[in-house]
C-alpha cells in the first residue's frame, strides 16, 4: 500500500531503492549473566570489536581527501578519541569481569549512562556531544554483531539501498556513499548540519526530519526518495515511478545545459556582473574551478596540510604547497586563510593545546595563531614567499577585534622585512582580510574596515553564533536558519558597510552556493560569492535569472520582517526568476 512521509530536503535529487533500516536500538541484547568460564573470552570479543571499529575509522581516514577530509575529519578524530578512551574501555571490562555482563549488554548500559550524563548538562554544545557517544558505541556494536552472526548484514557493503535511520554521522555517511547507498532518510537532523553539507557534496539525496519512518518502514520496502517534493514514498505507484524516470531524464538534460555555462560570465538578468569564486584546499580543486570559469579562489583552507602531516609542517613544506596552489590558479587571485583550528583538532595537527569544554567558543583561529607566534610566523613567511608566484590575499579567521588584525599586519610586515633581508622576492604590498563569523566582528565591522583590506563572511559560523544554535544539534534543526530575520540584518549590515567603504566583501559559507538563496543575497547587495566547485554552475544559472534592480528594491521589506513567518511570506515571492 502506497504511503508518503514528509521531511525536509537536506540534499536534492531523487533515488529509488530498497529500505535498509538502522534503528537506534537495532542490536539484539542478551542480558543473561555471563558464566565465569566465558568472562575472559567476552573481554577479548569486546577488545576485538573496538580494534575493528578503530580500523574502520583509520580506513575511512585513509580514503578521504580534499573537501571530504575537511568536512569529515573532525568527526573521525572525535570518534577515534572516544574509541581510545581508557576510562570507557576499563569501565566496560569491569562490567564484564565483575558484573558478568555480556559485551553487547555492557555497551548498551554504558551508552545509556553516558547519554543521560550529556542530556543533563546545561551547556547546549556539550549536551549535543552525546551524539558522538551514540555513533561510536553503535559502531562498536556493529563490529561485535559481525563477530556474533554471519547473517548480520554490513550496511556499507550493500548496494542499491535507501538508508533509513534516526541520524547519520558524517564519517559514516562518506563510508556508506562509497559503498553504493543511494539516498538517506533521517528521522531527525538539520538541512545545515555537517552531514547534510557532506551529502550535497557527495550528490547523495537526503531527507531529514522525516517523522514516522522508523516506526512504519520495514527492511526491503521499495521506497522513492523525492528531494523535489521533500518526501519519501513507500511502495510507489506507477505514477510515482513515471515521475522518477522523468526526473532522471530532466537531470541528465539539466546537467548538459549547465555544462555549457562553464567559462561564462556571471551576470544577473538585468546585466549586472557578479563574481563567483571557489573554496578549495588542493591544487586539483583549483584546477577544476578554473575550468568552470571562476574569478579566483575565495577561500583556500590550510588546515588539511597540518592535519595530514606527521608533526608540524616546516616553512619550506608549507611554501611548496602554497606555491603549487597559486600556480594552479594560473594568475587568478588566491585568498589563503591562515590556520583555522581549535583545541578540538589542534592535537591532530601536531599542536599542544589545553582541552576546552567548548572549543567553538574557545582558543581557535587567529586566537590560537597569536598564542603560538612561532607556528604563525612560519606560516606567514611561507605564504609571503609563495606570493611572488601569483596574486595572493591573506585571510584571518575568527576575528573578534580590529586589534587582532593590526597585530597580524605588524607580524606580516616584520616577516616581509626579514625575508627581503634574506634575499627573498616579496611583493611590495599584500592584502590582508578579516573573516566576519563572530557577531562582535559584524557589529563592529566599521572598525574592521579601517584596518582590513577586504572582508569574507563565514555565514555557517556567523549564523550559529547569532542564533546560539549548533547546526549539528538535531533538536535545533528548526532554529538554525540562515534566512532568519536577525541573520539577514547582520549580513545586510556587513555588506552595506563594506560597500560604503569601497572594500571587497565575499560570502564563503554554505548559502553562497545555494541557488534558493541567490535572490536573497542579490537583494542584500552581495556581488562576490565563494563556494565549492561543484556548486558553481548551478549558482551561476540561478543568479542569471535574478533581476537585481527589482530584488534590491525589495531589500527594505525583507529587512523589516518581524519574524520568520513574515519573512517566509516575502521569500516565497522571491525566486531565481523574480
Amino acid at each position: 500500500m502506497r504511503r508518503v512521509f514528509a521531511g525536509s530536503t537536506a540534499a536534492p535529487g531523487m533515488a529509488l531503492g530498497r529500505v535498509r533500516l538502522e534503528r537506534p536500538a537495532r542490536f539484539s541484547i542478551d542480558n543473561t549473566p555471563l558464566p565465569d568460564d566465558e568472562v575472559e573470552h567476552e573481554v577479548a570479543r569486546l577488545e576485538h570489536a573496538f580494534a575493528a571499529a578503530r580500523e574502520d575509522m583509520a580506513e575511512l581516514r585513509r580514503k578521504l581527501h580534499g573537501a571530504l577530509a575537511r568536512e569529515v575529519g573532525e568527526f573521525i578524530d572525535a570518534h577515534s578519541q572516544l574509541l581510545d578512551d581508557p576510562e570507557l574501555i576499563e569501565g566496560l571490562r569491569a562490567m564484564i569481569r565483575k558484573g558478568h555482563y555480556r559485551a553487547a549488554a555492557a555497551l548498551k548500559a554504558q551508552r545509556d549512562r553516558l547519554i543521560a550524563v550529556f542530556e543533563a548538562m546545561d551547556d547546549p554544545y556539550l549536551r549535543s556531544r552525546g551524539e558522538d557517544v551514540e555513533h561510536v558505541i553503535a559502531r562498536v556494536q556493529r563490529a561485535l554483531a559481525r563477530q556474533a552472526s554471519s547473517e548480520e548484514k554490513k550496511l556499507a557493503t550493500r548496494v542499491g539501498e535507501i538508508l533509513v535511520t534516526e541520524s547519520v554521522a558524517p564519517g559514516e555517511l562518506a563510508h556508506l556513499a562509497s559503498h553504493g547507498i543511494l539516498a538517506v532518510v533521517a528521522d531527525s537532523g538539520s538541512p545545515y548540519s555537517h552531514s547534510a553539507i557532506l551529502a550535497r557534496s557527495l550528490h547523495l539525496p537526503m531527507l531529514v526530519n522525516a517523522k514516522g519512518v522508523l516506526e512504519d518502514l520495514r527492511d526491503g520496502d521499495l521506497a522513492l526518495v523525492d528531494g523535489v517534493r521533500s518526501e519519501v514514498v513507500v511502495h510507489p505507484a506507477a505514477q510515482d515511478l513515471a515521475q522518477f524516470r522523468n526526473w532522471q531524464r530532466d537531470a541528465q538534460r539539466e546537467g548538459r545545459r549547465l555544462a555549457r555555462l562553464a567559462g561564462a560570465e556571471t551576470r544577473t538578468r538585468d546585466g549586472h556582473k557578479l563574481r563567483l569564486y571557489a573554496n578549495a584546499e588542493r591544487p586539483e580543486d583549483i584546477e577544476r574551478a578554473r575550468n568552470l570559469g571562476v574569478a579566483g579562489i575565495g577561500l583556500y583552507r590550510t588546515e588539511f596540510l597540518f592535519l595530514a602531516h606527521e608533526g608540524l609542517p616546516s616553512e619550506d613544506e608549507q611554501f611548496a604547497t602554497y606555491r603549487d596552489a597559486i600556480l594552479s590558479a594560473g594568475g587568478l587571485p588566491v585568498t589563503i586563510r591562515t590556520l583555522d583550528l581549535g583545541a578540538d583538532k589542534a592535537d591532530s595537527a601536531g599542536l599542544t593545546v589545553a582541552s576546552e569544554p567548548n572549543p567553538a567558543l574557545g582558543v581557535r583561529g587567529v586566537r590560537l595563531s597569536l598564542r603560538l607566534p612561532d607556528v604563525f610566523v612560519t606560516q606567514l613567511r611561507a605564504i609571503l614567499r609563495a606570493s611572488c608566484y601569483g596574486p595572493v590575499r591573506i585571510l584571518v579567521p575568527m576575528v573578534s577585534d580590529a586589534a587582532e588584525v593590526v597585530q597580524v599586519r605588524m607580524m606580516l610586515e616584520e616577516c616581509a622585512r626579514d625575508l627581503r633581508t634574506a634575499g627573498h622576492e616579496i611583493p611590495d604590498q599584500f592584502e590582508l582580510g578579516a573573516m566576519v563569523e563572530v557577531p562582535a566582528a559584524a557589529i563592529n565591522v566599521r572598525a574592521l574596515l579601517d584596518v582590513a583590506d577586504f572582508l569574507a563572511i563565514g555565514s555557517n559560523d556567523l549564523t550559529q553564533y547569532v542564533l546560539a544554535a549548533d547546526r549539528n544539534n538535531d533538536q535545533l534543526g528548526g532554529l538554525y536558519r540562515p534566512a532568519h530575520p536577525a541573520v539577514l540584518r547582520v549580513l545586510a549590515w556587513v555588506i552595506g558597510r563594506a560597500r560604503m567603504a569601497r572594500k571587497p566583501v565575499c560570502l564563503c559559507g554554505e548559502i553562497a552556493g545555494d541557488p534558493a538563496f541567490a535572490p536573497v543575497l542579490v537583494a542584500l547587495g552581495l556581488e562576490d560569492f565563494s563556494m565549492l566547485p561543484d556548486r558553481i554552475l548551478g549558482q551561476r544559472d540561478a543568479l542569471s535569472r535574478c533581476d537585481r534592480r527589482r530584488l534590491r528594491a525589495m531589500a527594505p521589506r525583507l529587512l523589516r520582517a518581524h519574524d520568520n513567518g513574515e519573512l517566509s511570506a516575502l521569500l516565497g515571492n522571491v525566486s531565481p526568476s523574480a
